[in-house]
């Protein structure tokens, strides 16, 4: 699936392994007791006082004399052999901190002995770093078979005349996570065995591929279970953040509830259509026929047909098409983005949802589908790919 994650991947891992790092960082410290430190990113600063919300949800202020110890680390670092020295000036607004507090103090506010911190814009290099890693390197798509003995994992990735078996081996050094119930966010998913992935599964792995990238020496695995639905909207609630979907496969409703981690995008008209082409196997110059039409959007999907990018959706069309040989997960990563607000009764929807019978929760939503119903088991791979890698691993993510 962010496409993500496979719609946030790399962001929250980035932050993961700084906690990680940090905290064993911390246990270079002198001893102390539990309350004398704590994590927290810098929400305020005035004079020498760092205002700190920490990773348990309290506010602290905390007073930085010259004579505390600040020191600086990058994100992944787990000690403090490579730290380097910092200024109390050179912290600001977003930074993630270490504070050890110091016991003997006896001001109204408490004082810091030593400030350990990692910069926000070192994690938003990292973050870069590692989405552009996932992407280059990475694969995601619906898991085929797990041969858990031989650590043999068959995925079909892409969709349509695009889509392709790749064999992804895992080895005793591969990290293998599992998303948590009702999410992508890869610094959520915890640490699963190889027999915890079951066919039908949604998974993204990076790793060294062969040449054509039908292989894969996976590094690091994240897999979840997930619901695909198509239908048509028949009801909306934007005070409870939630609408009703009939299944198309099911022929039942299906209540579906919108988070602020949900990914909901509309593609244009001409971008369905190109993509619902593609899918079939035909040209894009209009041999797709559409089905019912969407209500019209004031500001939608027209609007936006220059994208993005300001190259235009007609830019992408060799891409989109085939000839450019461009990344169908790439394209709708560039979509619209849209709330919940921006859909309408009688709309066709597809979308990634948690498991469920009759309530869900909506992971990734993509509207003016239409065209692409006419082709839906390749649609859905589509999507399905699209969730889980359109932002890295923890595109899942930024978070």
């Amino acid at each position: 699936m962010s496409s993500k994650a496979l719609k946030r991947g790399a962001a929250g891992f980035a932050q993961t392994v700084f906690l990680i790092g940090i905290a064993l960082a911390a246990t270079h410290l002198h001893a102390q007791a539990p309350t004398n430190r704590y994590l927290g990113t810098v929400t305020a600063i005035s004079g020498d006082t760092l205002t700190v919300k920490t990773d348990a949800g309290d506010v602290r202020q905390v007073e930085v004399p010259s004579t505390a110890a600040l020191k600086r680390v990058a994100p992944g670092q787990k000690d403090l052999s490579a730290a380097v020295d910092m200024q109390f000036v050179d912290l600001a607004t977003g930074d993630r901190v270490l504070v050890r507090l110091d016991a003997n103090a006896t001001g109204p506010t408490p004082q810091a002995v030593q400030i350990v911190a990692i910069k926000q814009t070192d994690v938003a290099e990292r973050q870069q770093k590692d989405r552009e890693d996932w992407q280059q390197r990475g694969v995601g798509g619906l898991v085929k078979s797990v041969d858990a003995a031989s650590g043999v994992i068959v995925l079909t990735s892409g969709a349509g005349p695009t889509a392709k078996t790749v064999t992804v081996k895992v080895t005793k050094a591969t990290v293998l996570k599992r998303y948590a119930p009702a999410s992508v966010r890869f610094d959520l998913a915890q640490a699963a065995p190889i027999d915890a992935i079951h066919a039908g599964d949604q998974l993204r792995a990076r790793g060294q591929k062969n040449a054509d990238g039908t292989q894969m020496d996976a590094e690091e695995i994240v897999s979840g279970s997930f619901r695909n639905i198509s239908g048509t909207i028949t009801s909306l609630d934007a005070a409870a953040q939630t609408l009703v979907v009939k299944d198309l496969i099911a022929k039942k409703p299906v209540t579906i509830h919108i988070t602020g981690d949900a990914q909901m995008r509309e593609l244009p008209e001409m971008m369905a259509r190109m993509l619902a082409a593609r899918l079939k196997g035909t040209s894009g110059n209009g041999a797709a026929t559409t089905g019912a039409q969407a209500p019209a959007r004031q500001g939608g999907a027209q609007r936006n047909v220059g994208g993005p990018q300001g190259g235009g959706w007609a830019a992408q069309r060799g891409g989109a098409n085939g000839g450019g040989g461009g990344d169908m997960q790439q394209v709708l990563n560039r979509a619209p983005a849209i709330q919940l607000a921006d859909l309408k009764k009688g709309e066709a929807v597809m979308l990634v949802a948690t498991e469920g019978a009759s309530e869900v929760t909506a992971i990734t939503l993509l509207a003016g589908v239409e065209p692409l119903l006419e082709a839906p088991a390749a649609s859905q791979d589509l999507l399905s790919s699209w969730s889980m890698g359109s932002g890295g691993a923890a595109e899942a993510a930024a978070q």
